[in-house]
Order: C-alpha cells, then sequence, then structure tokens
C-alpha cells in the first residue's frame, strides 16, 4: 500500500505518522484490491487512539501497565488508554429492578448447559494436507450415504470404518457437553436433533466426522436467583460500552481532525 496516496492525518494539531496507519490497515476488514477502504478504517481508529492519548496527557494520567496474560503485559499507551477510561466512566452496578426487567424479557435465554449423546464415525487426515483431504473426503461422503440410508447400521458401520478409538464402542462418545469437543464439532451437533445424522461430514483438525445425535438433553430454565450476577455483570459491560462510546463521541465533536472522517463513526 503506497501511504503517500492517502492525506496526512492530523489530530488537534499533531502529525499521526502514516507507518501508524499503515500498520493499523492489517487489523481493518477491506475487500480485496480495495486498500482505500482499509486505510480509511485504519485512519479512523488511530485518530481515536490519539484523541484518546491527548485527553489522557492533559489529565496527566500516567502508564501503570497491567498484566493481560501469561507473562503479557500493556503496553504504556494501551495503560493511558485503560487508565483514562477508568477515570472518565462510572455506570455503577444495575438495581434489582434492572436486573429482574432484563431477566423477564426471556428467561429461557437463561439454561444450564445441555447435554449431548454422541457417536461419530471419523475419516482421519490432516486438513493442512488438501490431497489427504479430498481422499478423505470423498470416503466420508460414501460412509455418510450408507448411515443415512440405514441408520440402525451406525454402530456396525463404526465399528468396521472409523479412524478414532471409539470404534471399539460403535463410535459411541457418551455424554458431551459445552466445550468438551473441538469448536467446529461442538457446532453441528447444536444443529442436530436426537437421532439425526449430520447432513454432510463436519471437518475437524482431527479429519471429517460423520455424527449421530443419539440422545439430547437441553439445559433446564434457570430461576432468576442462579443467574442474577450474571445477568448484573452484562448489564454494566453493556452500559460501560454506551458510556465508553459517549465519551468518545464528546472527544471526536470537539476535536479538529484532518485525514479521518469520524463524523460517520
Amino acid at each position: 500500500m503506497n501511504a503517500a496516496m492517502f492525506p496526512d492525518l492530523i489530530v488537534n494539531g499533531e502529525h499521526v505518522p502514516h507507518t501508524l496507519v499503515a500498520a493499523e490497515t492489517q487489523n481493518q476488514d477491506a475487500p480485496k484490491g480495495k486498500p482505500g477502504i482499509a486505510w480509511r478504517k485504519a485512519a479512523n481508529a488511530v485518530a481515536i487512539r490519539t484523541l484518546l492519548l491527548q485527553e489522557a496527557r492533559s489529565r496527566g494520567i500516567a502508564a501503570d501497565p497491567q498484566e493481560v496474560g501469561p507473562g503479557r503485559f500493556e503496553t504504556d499507551e494501551e495503560a493511558r488508554i485503560r487508565g483514562l477510561l477508568e477515570e472518565a466512566i462510572d455506570v455503577g452496578v444495575p438495581d434489582d429492578a434492572a436486573i429482574e426487567a432484563e431477566w423477564s424479557k426471556d428467561p429461557s435465554r437463561f439454561r444450564s448447559p445441555p447435554l449431548w449423546e454422541v457417536s461419530h464415525i471419523l475419516i482421519a487426515c490432516d486438513p493442512r494436507d488438501a490431497e489427504a483431504r479430498d481422499r478423505a473426503l470423498n470416503r466420508a461422503k460414501k460412509l455418510l450415504d450408507i448411515a443415512s440410508n440405514d441408520p440402525k447400521a451406525f454402530a456396525a458401520l463404526a465399528a468396521r470404518e472409523s479412524d478414532c478409538g471409539s470404534k471399539s464402542s460403535g463410535g459411541a462418545l457418551g455424554q458431551l457437553g459445552p466445550g468438551d469437543t473441538v469448536p467446529e464439532f461442538e457446532a453441528a451437533l447444536r444443529t442436530l436433533a436426537e437421532g439425526e445424522v449430520t447432513s454432510e461430514p463436519v471437518l475437524t483438525r482431527h479429519g471429517y466426522h460423520i455424527i449421530r445425535m443419539d440422545a439430547l438433553a437441553l439445559g433446564q430454565v434457570l430461576p432468576l436467583a442462579a443467574v442474577r450476577a450474571r445477568i448484573a455483570e452484562a448489564l454494566e459491560k453493556a452500559a460501560w460500552a454506551r458510556e465508553a462510546r459517549r465519551f468518545v463521541d464528546q472527544l471526536v465533536q470537539s476535536a479538529d481532525i484532518e485525514g479521518a472522517d469520524l463524523k460517520q463513526v
């Protein structure tokens, strides 16, 4: 991307180096062959970051980097922005009425985790190997046709054809809950009704799976008392996000910005 093609970014008289905007473009989604869109999104993001840092400096907020992961700490800029937002935004704790109103909108949203009793047939392959993946997919489709036409033969088919150790139990994996399998496998489970077999082979890091839902126990609707803390946390996060956006909007409205268009963000 040729940075010279794009206007300079100037925020309240501060010239922002093109290199900062260019680096930010890597974090922005844009159609292939449309570098201008990525640049404009990056310029907006960098402009907001610059505004926040300017405000942090004006308030005398010092950098106090915190650990955000094992052995990984905030940068000074991240620490200053966090300190600014902590100082500027105070949403408080939602009251009981707000929590109960949120729960009452649709109590069925709050359930205990489901349980799935599952069997599968694995056609193992390395998904990174295109030839091996194609061979595995062709084999998986043939086995899926057999399983779909004769569901009662699933266990025998798994015992004969599966590349998983569960073949010794007819492909049965027992009861599974959220987080017990890889994400692609779990996503498929969430689409299946009891007794149903996946309509297409499911690709995971292990290869292709033909999955049958043997039994399904949907989670029970939880009472308000059991989810009060969860709802309170969600409401507080949503309120914080709204206030953060309002705070940024105020900075934008009073700023003098060239090379970015934050009025429509």
